[in-house]
């Protein structure tokens, strides 16, 4: 879908769950009677219910990215977000601490949650007829037969493209014997036929520097007003994903996407780390500070704060702080902890359950070695061994550490006995620092809350 087309639709369903939010809360407004209509308190309520669903929506990305044909992606963030729209009116009911009507809040819940229900279930119908509709689907040829463009095939005959492929161009017209689509003629062929057929759009997985008169294809397709597209095979120099920028007009790949390697990004992620760090030191270590170094104190032998070198951002160390679990001990900065390990007090293995003995860390984000969320940091000596590891170990690196991340939200965190779980644990940490977004690490957070409520069997 066209860029200009996709911001027509996220204004439309943004416009749209707005205006049914509003029009509930007005039509119970009016007809329950028990509401009191004089004070201001259902006016805030309709202002803090805007507030939330947008918030919402943001975090789980309703508006800015799913794809409004992918229904099964769209119904889920839609899902999310109301789940999470409901916990915040919740809490702000439960803090602003006004008897609102049960009646009103309910029924708020109740019809809200069925008009998004039915407006994405009767714009999932709409879609799936417009895709079926000449109008709006496009036909489609691939000019070569071989693996990219098998490949590329799939990806379009996965339901969720409107479009038709209707076959393939080769002058080896018995290669695909087994495939589901025709070839349809010698690759010099595909502009009659598509000229004949009506095709919109030519997909060439030819090298065109091989094979010159693929340059003539694309001239004689752009007189005949049809798009002609080139698909290069970058997987010939490396066998891995590969994201391409510009320099003006010169093309420059990368083995990966950074989106924390723009200044802006990183100025808006630093300052959402300075203001998130400096209210929980503020309002939460400025109390909890003392209570727990005068427990640690009473429990065992030893100093409150245990501050380790850990590798940080370009593989710097830098002294990382924890409130102390283990009993003073010369393997600290070697031995992992694990299960049952007789080093941990009884007061530090509450803590490390609770992950209260991370929380002097929010000080590392504050001094600005160590963001809210990012890959956790790890001894300088596990960072030696585990790069011999995996060569894409060191990756991690290219961004902050954090106080929580994306693979501890998933489980992976605490002893690795195996190859596999620091495999997964570095797989997460690197589609972390590829799909960054300021939504990701407020999502992350949530999660991190939720788990630490729930417990996590690996927090030891």
């Amino acid at each position: 879908m066209p860029n200009n087309t996709k911001g027509i639709f996220r204004i439309f369903f943004a416009g749209m769950d707005l205006f049914a939010l509003n029009a509930i809360h007005l039509v119970l407004a009016i007809t329950i009677h028990r509401i009191d209509r004089s004070g201001q308190q259902y006016n805030v309520f309709f202002i803090v219910s805007n507030m939330a669903w947008l918030t919402s929506a943001y975090i789980n990305a309703v508006y800015t990215r799913s794809n409004h044909f992918n229904f099964e992606y769209f119904s889920r963030q839609t899902v999310r977000a109301f789940l999470l729209f409901v916990a915040i009116i919740l809490a702000f009911i439960f803090l602003y601490n006004y008897n609102y009507s049960r009646l009103f809040v309910i029924l708020n819940f109740l019809g809200y949650g069925l008009m998004l229900f039915f407006t994405r279930m009767l714009f999932s119908m709409l879609a799936f007829f417009l895709k079926k509709g000449n109008r709006f689907n496009k036909k489609v040829i691939v000019l070569g037969y071989n693996e990219l463009s098998k490949k590329l095939v799939g990806h379009f005959m996965d339901g969720r493209q409107n479009l038709t492929v209707q076959g393939y161009f080769e002058d080896d017209q018995h290669v695909n014997e087994l495939s589901v689509l025709p070839i349809l003629g010698s690759r010099k062929e595909c502009i009659a036929y598509a000229i004949e057929n009506g095709v919109d759009e030519i997909y060439s997985t030819i090298s065109p520097e091989s094979n010159k008169y693929v340059y003539d294809l694309a001239q004689a397709a752009e007189t005949n007003m049809i798009r002609f597209k080139f698909v290069p095979d970058f997987h010939l120099f490396v066998n891995r994903n590969i994201y391409i920028d510009f320099v003006e007009d010169i093309p420059i790949l990368s083995l990966r996407a950074e989106p924390l390697d723009d200044i802006s990004a990183r100025i808006k992620k630093r300052m959402f780390d300075l203001v998130f760090s400096f209210f929980v030191i503020v309002l939460v270590l400025s109390w909890l500070v003392p209570i727990i170094a005068l427990l640690i104190k009473l429990n065992s032998k030893g100093p409150v704060f245990f501050v380790q070198l850990r590798s940080g951002r370009d593989n710097k160390s830098f002294r990382c702080f924890k409130f102390r679990t283990l009993r003073v001990n010369k393997e600290a900065d070697v031995k992992q902890v694990t299960k049952n390990d007789s080093r941990i007090t009884k007061l530090g293995r509450f803590m490390r359950k609770s992950n209260i003995d991370e929380l002097p860390q929010f000080f590392n984000v504050l001094i600005g070695n160590m963001s809210i969320v990012g890959p956790r940091p790890h001894m300088l000596r596990h960072t030696e061994d585990y790069s011999q590891l995996l060569n894409e170990y060191m990756v991690r690196h290219f961004v902050k550490p954090g106080v929580t991340g994306w693979a501890q939200v998933h489980g992976y965190r605490g002893e690795i006995k195996q190859k596999e779980q620091l495999r997964k644990r570095i797989e997460h940490d690197i589609w972390y620092l590829e799909n960054w977004r300021l939504w990701l690490d407020i999502r992350i957070i949530f999660l991190t809350i939720y788990v630490t409520i729930k417990g996590d069997k690996n927090a030891y």
